[in-house]
């Protein structure tokens, strides 16, 4: 039998590779770079099935360029980067990768919730830049955590990660979700209150919603506004949430005292004025950058292609 076409925009870890080109063919080399838009409408255009990451846009235009195609497995839980409507209108189903990526974006958020609390970026360079003269009183001194008030936005499966694992630090958990996208677990970690009312009332902010129309710049200057001066805010979502224009303003004039982020409004490039404060930590959208995590990732892709391939429901489809 002839294995059916498949375009992969994005080198995939080994394990999933191997495993893709045993029931497909490949219409294309992946590399790490993201492709070109002539590599991506090559790739693309002879594809039955699809697997895509959040640096490919497939719009109307190129799904029209690929008539033969049936799936696109989006590498993410997000699929922002895909025309939804077009794909739904071409008889194109879509799939992402809920789940398998909780509990290793919801670490990496606390481990940028610690390091800029404690300024552990800057005590490093310190010491790699062999600058540090030894300990003093009021060195790097930074934000304490424990018994602390977290507010999250976004109540979803990654949100009430989070929360849980702010239970181990004592803290107060103030949420702010969307009507019914907070689950039934979301009540037992935390407090759900208005976005404001979160904003102003949380030592930190932690940021977990989908990128769509209504959360484009949720977190503009109005909100960063509501925040305390002693606030941090903390983005492992989509970097769009948030204006980052209005967050450096913010920055500068001391109006909240710091940030992490993980993502950025137009990956990959940062706003300068981002790399110019030492009170932000920026890391290159390591959410969820674990090899375990990636590898199921790719898995769950391979089960939504094959199922839809056997004639079966995608497991994951979103439309």
């Amino acid at each position: 039998m002839i294995a059916p076409t498949l375009y992969v925009s994005r080198l995939l870890p080994e394990v999933v590779m191997s495993a893709l080109k045993t029931r497909f063919t490949l219409t294309a080399d992946p590399g790490d770079a993201p492709p070109t838009p002539s590599a991506l409408l090559a790739g693309l255009g002879p594809a039955e099935y699809a697997i895509c990451t959040l640096t490919e846009r497939i719009d109307a235009a190129l799904l029209r360029a690929a008539p033969r195609l049936r799936v696109i497995a989006n590498y993410a839980v997000g699929y922002n980067n895909i025309d939804v409507a077009a794909a739904k209108a071409g008889g194109i189903v879509v799939t992402n990768t809920p789940d398998v990526l909780t509990e290793a974006t919801a670490d990496l958020t606390w481990a940028l919730l610690l390091a800029t609390a404690r300024r552990l970026m800057e005590g490093s360079d310190l010491m790699r830049g062999g600058s540090w003269k030894g300990w003093e009183p009021t060195q790097l001194l930074g934000a304490e955590i424990f018994g602390k008030t977290i507010g999250i936005i976004g109540m979803g499966r990654i949100g009430r990660a989070v929360a849980r694992r702010a239970g181990g630090f004592d803290m107060t958990v103030l949420y702010s979700s969307r009507p019914g996208s907070d689950g039934t677990e979301a009540s037992s970690w935390g407090r759900p209150l208005e976005l404001g009312e979160v904003l102003g009332r949380a030592d930190f902010v932690s940021v977990h919603v989908p990128l769509t129309e209504t959360t484009h710049h949720l977190i503009g200057d109005s909100e960063l506004r509501r925040m305390r001066s002693s606030a941090i805010l903390i983005n492992t979502s989509r970097g769009s949430v948030v204006d980052e224009a209005a967050l450096v303003r913010a920055l500068e004039d001391g109006r909240i005292a710091g940030a992490g982020l993980d993502v950025y409004e137009h990956e990959p490039a940062v706003l300068p004025g981002l790399l110019r404060l030492k009170q932000v930590l920026l890391l290159p959208h390591l959410g969820s950058a674990t090899l375990a995590t990636r590898v199921r990732m790719g898995m769950v892709c391979l089960e939504n292609l094959e199922a839809v391939r056997n004639g079966r429901p995608a497991p994951n489809r979103v439309a």
